[in-house]
């Protein structure tokens, strides 16, 4: 069973990002404010759900949430900045766009960058502690994965719809075989050390 909130008595939005481990792509982010009252025996960390359960809260979640939005940080910018503070970035995007501003923020994992003029508790795996942070994450990652299927019709050789960037095997074997896209993140070991990569 998910926590409604951490503290009852602020107006909270939970945070969480995907992609964070993938060769390719933006990094996404979501901030989700959800009313006191919200239940959905469904909701759970993204991780846990399949894909068309996923998509179907989502709806639902944009539906009956106080506020949503989702912040983008591009590949690009992971390359100058690095993968955690552009999962930070990507989080602070999001929680600009709130309407109404939130006073507490829960973030999903055990590090933050802090947003100015609001306080923030770190939460391990709160993806699955509290319906904020588990409403955040299914947004953060159906977007996302709607980015990389998108960019999978451009790219076919990757198989990005269906590894959505993460290092597979076959997306490992694409990239040996046919190079970088102006989507890879440079920064990232694309390939084992024992095999060259011409950028």
């Amino acid at each position: 069973m998910l926590s409604p909130y951490l503290k009852k008595d602020r107006l909270e939005a939970g945070c969480d990002e995907a992609g964070r481990g993938c060769l390719a792509g933006a990094v996404y982010a979501a901030a989700v404010i959800l009313p006191p009252d919200f239940h959905c025996e469904a909701l759970n960390d993204s991780k846990q759900l399949s894909e068309k359960n996923r998509y179907a809260l989502r709806p639902l979640i944009e539906r009956e949430a106080i506020a949503w939005a989702i912040g983008i940080v591009t590949p690009e910018e992971i390359d100058q900045i690095n993968i955690l503070n552009a999962s930070f970035l990507a989080m602070h995007r999001a929680i600009e766009r709130l309407q109404p501003c939130p006073e507490h923020l829960l973030i999903d994992g055990n590090r933050f960058n802090p947003y100015p003029g609001i306080a923030h508790t770190t939460i391990v795996k709160g993806d699955g502690k509290y319906a904020s942070i588990a409403a955040a994450s299914i947004l953060a990652k159906t977007y996302r994965d709607d980015y990389m299927n998108d960019l999978d019709k451009r790219y076919p050789a990757y198989l990005w719809a269906k590894n959505k960037g993460y290092p597979t095997q076959a997306h490992r074997e694409a990239i040996r075989q046919y190079g970088v896209t102006p989507y890879h993140r440079r920064s990232f070991t694309l390939l084992p050390q024992q095999l060259s990569l011409d950028f």
